[in-house]
């Protein structure tokens, strides 16, 4: 744990153009995230929840504001920068686990790790590694076509944090899975967070999830605030 936050993102605003006009879907957003924490963002469909979160984790560029990674500006980097960077600090977890149908459990998770130039023997151990501690230890050759859909979120899971990030990005992680599957991964992410101090930030439509986390936020019209205290 550190006693400075690891992101401090200010003023966040996106726009796109479309049909001649312009449509807000982040509107001056703050938001600090200390070491260790655990963030749930709600709100409904359309309400800019994905998007702050492609932002967050610089897979978009916002169009005013700046996003402070431990004192980093990190869009003042370059582009490779920002993808070395994002490869080592942030992991990222989706509704759909957008794992490669050709490649194993073990050989998935790898793939973070080979993008960090480690050598393939370690990242294969690593990945094994990370496997177990996600309760898949027999399931290391099984492609994703093998695995039920509670397995494939487990290995997308894996492969977040197989580089043991700061910070975790999951998009409705829980989005496609039954409710008994629902609680697993629950359980999963408040294990991780008690054992790495992982910080993370959890955009869901599903209260439970969100109930579990000490800080709820909610999106409204591209606004970011507290869950339930809106003003009129």
């Amino acid at each position: 744990m550190t006693d400075s936050p690891i992101l401090i993102a200010k003023g966040l605003s996106k726009t796109f153009d479309h049909d001649g006009g312009h449509i807000s879907v982040l509107r001056d957003v703050d938001l600090t995230v200390e070491s260790g924490a655990r963030i749930a963002v709600i709100g409904q469909s359309g309400a800019g929840k994905s998007t702050l979160l492609h932002v967050l984790g610089t897979l978009d560029t916002p169009t005013e504001g700046t996003v402070h990674y431990e004192g980093k500006d990190v869009f003042q980097l370059s582009s490779r920068e920002i993808a070395q960077f994002r490869n080592r600090f942030i992991g990222f977890m989706f509704q759909f686990h957008h794992l490669l149908n050709e490649f194993s459990a073990v050989e998935n998770v790898m793939i973070p790790r080979l993008i960090s130039q480690i050598p393939r023997k370690q990242a294969a151990e690593d990945a094994k590694a990370c496997l177990e501690s996600v309760g898949l230890a027999h399931r290391f050759t099984h492609r994703p076509g093998e695995l039920s859909g509670g397995e494939q979120q487990r290995v997308a899971l894996a492969r977040a944090l197989v580089n043991r990030p700061r910070m975790l990005l999951a998009d409705e992680p829980t989005g496609n899975l039954d409710g008994g599957t629902s609680d697993e991964i629950h359980a999963l992410f408040d294990e991780i967070n008690e054992t790495y101090g992982t910080a993370m930030l959890i955009v869901t439509h599903n209260r439970s999830l969100a109930a579990r986390m000490p800080i709820q936020l909610e999106m409204r019209d591209g606004r970011l605030g507290p869950a339930g205290e809106w003003s009129a």
